[in-house]
Formats: C-alpha cells, structure tokens, sequence
C-alpha cells in the first residue's frame, strides 16, 4: 500500500477530483495549505497585489494498493498540470498497515474502491 499525497494549485482542484473518479479513486481527504515557493515577484490580481511567494494550494492525501499507484499519480499529474512554476509536487510513500474502523479489516481490504467491489463480485 502506498500514500499519494498531492500539493496542487486550487484552481485545479476540480479537474483532478474528476480525474481521480475517472480511474476509480472515489476516496480521499484534501485540506487547504499555504506554502513558500522560490519566486518572489508580485502578482496583480483583479487589482490586488499578491504575495507570490506566499502560495495557496490544497493538499491531497490518498492511501491506495500498490497496483493503483502509477494510474492515481497519473490522473493527477494530468489534470494537475498547466506547464507552469508552481503547478505542484506529489509525493508516494510506503504505508505500513492499514485498519478499517467499523469492519476491523486490515492491510490493502481495509481500503474500498470501485476495483475492490468488483473483485467480490
């Protein structure tokens, strides 16, 4: 099992939520950050000036099974991606173990998603 965390632009949000659920990824927590980047040159914005160097982003966090990993990291760097500095970074780490609450499943089926579903079927 892997950890996917995401750090977008929130503009972006959207396009890689749809993403996600395209390749069966219905699961995930996000949360708004703010973050330091290397550029510093204001931006003007609807007339206000912006801090670039103070930057917005959300912040994705999914836990997947090995064989999901390369289509979530996929997804979001897709939809994620304008071609511009600042579009983002993804980070994947090992997860150790995995326990779903209500059910007390652990390892890879404590973790739902559509491919799972189908697997029981």
């Amino acid at each position: 099992m892997k950890k996917i965390e995401a750090i977008i632009r929130k503009s972006k949000f959207e396009d890689v939520k749809k993403a996600l659920y395209e390749v069966g990824i219905d699961w995930f927590s996000y949360w708004d950050i703010t973050g330091l980047g290397k550029s510093t040159a204001d931006q003007v914005v609807r007339g206000q000036v912006f801090h670039s160097h103070y930057i917005q982003r959300h912040m994705l966090s999914i836990v997947v099974r090995d064989q999901n990993v390369d289509k979530t990291v996929n997804a979001i760097m897709k939809a994620a991606r304008t071609g511009e500095m600042g579009d983002g970074k993804i980070f994947v780490s090992d997860i150790e173990a995995t326990y779903r609450i209500r059910t007390g499943e652990s390892g890879p089926d404590a973790l739902f998603n559509h491919e799972h579903e189908l697997e029981e079927k």
